[in-house]
């Protein structure tokens, strides 16, 4: 299905905002966003129901099509290095930063076959972004029930070899634009050292140069993407969780402050590297 006549209805209306203030430059290229996250959930959904009939993780790939051409629209670049390491097709839990509502361009940037993601059960209330992320396979969490959580995580635990899945998961558990990282929460962990699948992280370099909230900027630019190097779990148990936490913590922090050009002495304290599970 045709894309373009969105993205030509976003480039008229991103030119119509140039002549605004900032704060208005910013509310309506954000309320463009939404508008096609809205419109394309649309289109998506028609296309995954007519291609595969129903929910599959195999529609992750045409909702991925639709969703990478937003940066035309809004003149975001991507550079990603290591892209090669999520192509093993080998079951895995990918863990990454999150920033901003943007996260999404930047997940199906790279977003590899047979990979689920988890989500907070609110999304599912979204309408057609609900519909088509219940389509993609996206598993939804309910935070408030740590039990229903726990649930899931498990179940997903068994699929991941029986159906050669990888699984996508946030560490921080919520959006974070402070310029470092949030302390990381143990579910993901605990997930691929029940599979007894590796780890593999991906940083994403700081949004702040072209995207605050706070300050109302949203403007085009560059976002640099590093895969870092799996990390095996076989062998490891619950107890290695808290070191594991560590490892992929500090190597990630490392890897934000690098391709963020922030010194990482300069950045927010350290705070401590783990939380209780989701």
């Amino acid at each position: 299905m045709e894309l373009w006549p969105w993205l030509s209805a976003a480039l008229l209306l991103l030119l119509l905002a140039a002549p605004l203030s900032r704060a208005a430059r910013f509310h309506a290229r954000l309320g463009l966003y939404c508008a096609l996250c809205l419109g394309v959930s649309v289109l998506a959904s028609a296309v995954c129901l007519l291609r595969h009939g129903g929910r599959t993780v195999e529609n992750m790939r045409i909702i991925s099509w639709f969703v990478r051409s937003f940066k035309y629209a809004y003149g975001l670049r991507f550079e990603v290095k290591g892209r090669q390491k999520l192509e093993d097709p080998q079951p895995c839990v990918i863990i990454s930063n999150h920033q901003s509502i943007l996260d999404m361009m930047g997940l199906m940037e790279i977003l590899p076959p047979r990979c689920v993601q988890i989500a907070k059960r609110e999304l599912l209330l979204l309408g057609p972004v609900g519909l088509v992320m219940y389509l993609g396979g996206v598993l939804f969490i309910d935070r408030q029930r740590s039990r229903s959580a726990v649930s899931v995580m498990a179940g997903l635990g068994e699929r991941l070899a029986r159906e050669d899945l990888k699984v996508w998961i946030y560490p921080e558990g919520t959006r974070n634009s402070n310029g470092d990282l949030l302390p990381f929460k143990k579910g993901a962990f605990h997930l691929a050292v029940q599979a007894q699948v590796p780890i593999i992280p991906v940083v994403y370099s700081s949004f702040s140069s072209f995207y605050n909230s706070d300050t109302k900027l949203f403007t085009s630019g560059t976002i640099k993407v590093e895969v870092l190097d799996a990390v095996p779990t076989r062998g490891l148990t619950a107890a290695d969780v808290p070191e594991l936490v560590d490892a992929c913590r500090r190597a990630m922090r490392s890897t934000f402050f690098k391709l963020s050009k922030v010194p990482q002495e300069n950045g927010a304290a350290e705070g401590p590297s783990a939380q209780p599970a989701q």
